[in-house]
């Protein structure tokens, strides 16, 4: 049960952090599910620590799906950071 969740909260975030960083139209289902599972679990390694909240594994709280999303916009930002000024 834990991996369907993992995709349904990971499209969700992905889909809501590609249109926060402007990549929706670049990006399908599949890639927002990626970006929101990477995302989380980057969010999860760098954001939780430092503000003390528990990460998506811990239970499924606004608190949580908030540090999954800064984990996504994160990672679209680097993304972005290495994909400026190639052709798209």
């Amino acid at each position: 049960m834990g991996f369907i969740i993992w995709l349904v909260v990971g499209g969700v975030v992905g889909w809501i952090a590609s249109l926060i960083m402007q990549r929706d139209a670049q990006q399908g289902i599949f890639l927002n599910v990626i970006v929101g599972i990477v995302g989380a679990f980057l969010g999860g390694l760098l954001i939780s620590p430092l503000i003390g909240v528990a990460t998506i594994n811990q239970g499924i709280s606004i608190p949580s799906i908030l540090v999954s999303l800064g984990g996504a916009v994160i990672l679209l930002a680097i993304i972005n950071f290495f994909t400026r000024g190639r052709a798209r």
